[in-house]
């Protein structure tokens, strides 16, 4: 069974040794002299992490065709990084991945002996030396299923009865790609990592009191968002620089957790009380969105936040809030919500609104669409009609059904299975499993050092559960706004994975404080 786990998750395979043998290694470092001879290329990993930076400051306030083009340079950027790269090495220091064990303070351990618990301290010699990062920034099972994944679009545009259009989306699809290869690579520096973190959460914070803003001096909806015959019909939706509501709280969601989660990595109180109103404001400004699919996409990611948190700080507790802590935070949780609910009356009728079924315009509206989208599988399901909407907007008009017109599928698990058909689904599922468990890994090897850096590790998977929540039910994740957060989910995840098989590493799933 352990065999078979570790099988699934990919936890043995021995990329790097199969990357080294691999044609698709020869060109890596074949401009290796070029870049020892630069002077700007010194900081290379530093200028791809600034580019990175500027996609996210301007991303909820620039025009798509611009995202476009930062993306594109980006993916360039990556490609020559790649050809200039010197033997994989990222820095050559264990800080890499957000493993710097001299850096790292002693702590304290809880361990029973004999029923009784008792203090003992970890020095470096009892915690097992974390192993390092995987020595190409191309070896990783997550870079592995996504080439698959690419590899699959590749072949669903080759057979897709409108390539003209399927072709458009391949190429978005390529730069996104790329653009979480470059992150993926960057984001091993701590430095880069905090720092691109931050300007996300300062373009957020802006964008979140401009929001707030239109909630107190109103604004003119500049679409149909609420059924005209809801009590919510003359309730202002904000939408701040990004124009609708539904997109606003999709790049709102894992704004909200990387808050929260930044109360706990910035060290020093002024950052922590920045990040504290950074949570305020997102939040408030995420519920003054009345996006029901935003809301459903924060309660997943703050539980799985919960979740995360309650276990990192398990071996901190006594006995007694070992056992109740999270129930009681999560009861706590849940009671503050229904109250509002029952409190509040134009969340309460948002709320109820989800399971009015048919009987509330929106639903009907998505479950027309779903029943449409479903039918286009049904007639190719193997590989699908190619990715992109513009794909989709040249066969549905075939499949829908009278007055329920629509871009997308508005569904994260229906757009996969009606691109890239059955296959390619298969392939998108197993990436998320994957991702998930070698991030779930890569916390217990950080929590054997108590590295605070295994804080970002967290909202990165606490943000990736609450976006694939959101995108469930909505078609927001696929605008370059949100996109770009989602794939930064995957990257950074995959910026805290080591190398499989390293004599020094920590037991995956067993890592803790006692020996």
């Amino acid at each position: 069974m352990n065999s078979l786990w570790q099988t699934l998750t990919l936890s043995t395979l021995p990329l790097q040794q199969w990357l080294q043998a691999s044609y698709l290694h020869y060109p890596i470092g074949k401009l290796r002299s070029w870049r020892q001879g630069s002077w700007l290329m010194r900081w290379g990993d530093a200028i791809g992490g600034a580019l990175a930076m500027l996609v996210f400051a301007l991303a909820p306030f620039a025009n798509n065709a611009l995202i476009g083009l930062l993306l594109a340079a980006c993916g360039a950027y990556w490609v020559l990084l790649t050809l200039a790269d010197e033997g994989g090495k990222t820095g050559g220091r264990r800080q890499e991945a957000g493993f710097d064990v001299s850096a790292q303070p002693n702590v304290g351990r809880r361990q029973e002996v004999e029923g009784k618990s008792q203090e003992e301290p970890v020095s470096h010699s009892h915690a097992s030396t974390p192993s390092r990062p995987y020595a190409s920034p191309l070896a990783t099972p997550i870079h592995l299923l996504i080439g698959l994944y690419w590899a699959i679009s590749v072949i669903a545009t080759a057979l897709s009865p409108v390539k003209r259009e399927a072709f458009v989306g391949l190429q978005k699809l390529t730069l996104y790609l790329l653009f979480f290869a470059l992150l993926a690579r960057v984001l091993r520096s701590p430095r880069i990592r905090s720092w691109l973190l931050t300007v996300y959460l300062l373009a957020a914070l802006a964008v979140s009191v401009y929001g707030i803003q239109q909630w107190f001096m109103g604004t003119d909806a500049l679409a149909t968002w609420v059924d005209p015959e809801s009590p919510l019909s003359k309730t202002t939706r904000v939408y701040s620089y990004l124009g609708n509501p539904n997109l606003l709280a999709g790049y709102l969601v894992p704004a909200v957790i990387f808050s929260i989660v930044a109360v706990f990595a910035w060290e020093r109180w002024l950052g922590k009380a920045l990040a504290i109103v950074m949570v305020a404001v997102n939040g408030a400004c995420l519920m003054l969105t009345f996006s029901r699919g935003g809301w459903i996409g924060l309660v997943f990611g703050l539980l799985t936040l919960a979740l995360l948190l309650a276990h990192w700080w398990s071996i901190y507790l006594p006995r007694f809030w070992r056992t109740w802590a999270l129930p009681i935070v999560l009861g706590t949780a849940i009671s503050v919500v229904l109250l509002a609910i029952v409190v509040l009356e134009p969340l309460r009728d948002r709320v109820t609104s989800i399971f009015a079924g048919r009987g509330d315009s929106s639903n009907n509206f998505r479950i027309n669409v779903w029943m449409a989208v479903l039918e286009m599988i049904k007639d190719r399901p193997f590989l699908g009609i190619g990715p992109g909407n513009n794909a989709f907007n040249k066969i549905y008009p075939f499949y829908q059904r009278p007055r329920f017109s629509a871009l997308s599928a508005y569904s994260i698990i229906l757009e996969v299975a009606v691109e890239t058909g059955f296959i390619g689904l298969a392939c998108f599922l197993w990436l998320l499993f994957v991702t998930l468990t070698q991030g779930w890994q890569a916390l217990h090897r950080l929590r054997a050092i108590a590295s605070r850096e295994a804080y970002w590790l967290m909202g990165a998977i606490a943000a990736l559960v609450g976006m694939f929540g959101h995108g469930m039910v909505d078609t927001v994740l696929y605008r370059p706004e949100v996109n770009t957060l989602w794939w930064l989910t995957f990257a950074l995840i995959a910026s805290y994975l080591t190398t499989t098989g390293d004599s020094t590493a920590t037991p995956p799933a067993t890592a803790t404080f006692a020996e």
